[in-house]
């Protein structure tokens, strides 16, 4: 057998495929036809090959029949951010050319209210939920009369996913269709999941992040391809992550260096008598993961870690904790089909050992941003793209990030790199959270701030001397920062990346 999501559906459809976030098993036979229910639906409403679906779901069931529907069309499928406003809503309903959002309880009002405003038909806004608790009428969801048959004309669709937008407008990553089935298109997930570890077929994997992120949503779809069961929470919780490995014997699932950080802040006795012996690999991206927060991870699960680095465009990437035991601090070597290259202002590449801007072509993933050629053209050299990282590779070829171009600090010509100093910070006793952003200084033109979360007691004077003193036995005096800020907690988005624009915005700001 081919391994492939509708193989097992067809063979086995009593296997379990999802544990919905209130406990219900759905099968992959129940699963299959929701899918194909909603690929009829999809083709019975006149959609056309490369016209585009949006969906508006919590982590759950649906989502995970919506995608699998959609994606087994030649079709675009937009997973949207429900902590969008109704506008930014709007804004990626037109600029994708939306014709179908899929949604349901608790986002159907915002749903609504965006598609309106997008132009779209009342019709298009399909609500998957049953009717709310309270007795509202509710007109019965038009895809539970669709056929549950496999759809005509079938062909792997793709994910078009939008970039953050730290910058402007957040923009599609939109790749072209490639003309194979969706079963020829699980081939590429089975041999992502050995890149990982996790081709084994007796998996469980465990959704802990918002799964309108392209990392979340790739690897819980992934799973299904290769056999395993995706158990869901609705949300990151520490507690309930770690009752859900011990309950269902996760095999492997995908962190944040955030997440990590919460793990590893348990005492290590309370980590010791923990059920975690079913873990086999844990995949984390995202953000730059503190050297000691990932040994610690290693000290207490084994050598089970596997990094990616890259972003919604594509993975550059990968190390193994093997790997980065003997090569602290790095984020791997290129993967095969990638090519790497460390480029100067110039366009030049550098030496091993020198710090330039990371490039990367990946040959199985081309794109371009959605209606932008001016951003897809800026982002490429010689084809290869950018995310505007800086790093530099050693000489056996593994790349170390500096920083982002967007984040470094330019104090008096001397580059400084903040994740550096906020790694160092996070080592410190009682900082629980830390982030370094450029400040403007006349003298200097930026000066150093740091903005931390601290459980130590003390006035905020003191504890910022305090810190500083410690620093300076870490890292040289220059990257020290001037200037301190405390909070109770960082901006950070759902998936736990750390919203460094807003921190930097409120330093910019005239006191007071």
């Amino acid at each position: 057998m081919v391994r492939s999501f509708f193989e097992y559906a067809d063979n086995d459809p009593a296997r379990v495929a999802v544990v919905h976030t209130d406990g219900r098993r759905i099968t992959y036979g129940e699963m299959r036809d929701d899918a194909n229910r909603i690929g009829n639906f999809l083709w019975d409403r006149g959609l056309a090959p490369g016209d585009a679906v949006a969906c508006l779901l919590p982590n759950s069931h649906r989502l995970m029949a919506v995608v699998r529907g959609v994606t087994q069309l030649p079709l675009y499928l937009t997973p949207v951010n429900w902590h969008l406003t109704a506008p930014e809503i709007t804004y990626i309903l037109r600029d994708a050319g939306a014709k179908v959002l899929f949604t349901a309880d608790p986002f159907v009002e915002l749903a609504e209210r965006a598609a309106a405003d997008a132009g779209l038909p009342a019709e298009a806004v399909v609500v998957l939920s049953p009717a709310p608790d309270d007795g509202a009428s509710r007109p019965p969801c038009p895809v539970t009369a669709a056929s549950a048959t496999t759809p005509r004309d079938r062909g792997a669709g793709s994910r078009m996913l939008y970039t953050s937008g730290t910058t402007g407008r957040p923009k599609g990553v939109r790749r072209p269709l490639r003309g194979i089935s969706p079963e020829e298109a699980a081939g590429a997930a089975l041999a992502r999941a050995r890149r990982y570890g996790v081709d084994h077929e007796d998996g469980v994997f465990l959704g802990t992040a918002p799964m309108y992120h392209a990392s979340p949503l790739a690897y819980a779809d992934q799973a299904l391809d290769i056999g395993h069961r995706v158990v869901l929470l609705e949300r990151w919780n520490r507690e309930r992550a770690l009752e859900a490995i011990a309950e269902h014997g996760v095999t492997w699932l995908y962190l944040v260096p955030l997440m990590m950080q919460e793990l590893v802040a348990l005492p290590e006795d309370e980590r010791a008598a923990l059920r975690t012996g079913s873990i086999r690999s844990i995949v984390h991206t995202a953000a730059p993961c503190p050297p000691h927060v990932k040994q610690a991870m290693i000290d207490w699960l084994g050598p089970v870690l596997v990094e990616l680095y890259g972003g919604t465009e594509g993975a550059a990437t990968v190390v193994t904790s093997q790997e980065w035991l003997t090569h602290v601090g790095s984020v791997g070597r290129a993967l095969p089909h990638v090519s790497l290259r460390i480029l100067d202002d110039e366009g030049n590449e550098v030496p091993a050992g020198e710090v330039g801007t990371v490039y990367f072509k990946n040959e199985e993933l081309s794109f371009v941003y959605l209606g932008d050629p001016e951003k897809t053209a800026v982002s490429r050299l010689d084809g290869h793209v950018t995310l505007g990282d800086l790093g530099r590779l050693d000489e056996d070829g593994y790349l170390y990030l500096s920083d982002r171009a967007a984040d470094l600090i330019i104090s008096g010509g001397v580059n400084i790199y903040p994740a550096e100093i906020e790694h160092a910070l996070l080592e410190l006793p009682g900082v629980t959270d830390a982030c370094v952003v450029g400040r403007p200084d006349e003298k200097w033109g930026e000066s150093v701030h740091a903005v931390v979360v601290v459980d130590r007691p003390g006035a905020h004077d003191e504890v910022a001397a305090s810190l500083g003193a410690e620093l300076r036995t870490r890292i040289a005096g220059y990257k020290i920062p001037r200037s301190w800020a405390f909070a109770e907690a960082l901006p950070r988005s759902a998936a736990g990346k750390l919203l460094r624009r807003e921190v930097r915005e409120s330093a910019a700001a005239p006191a007071g």
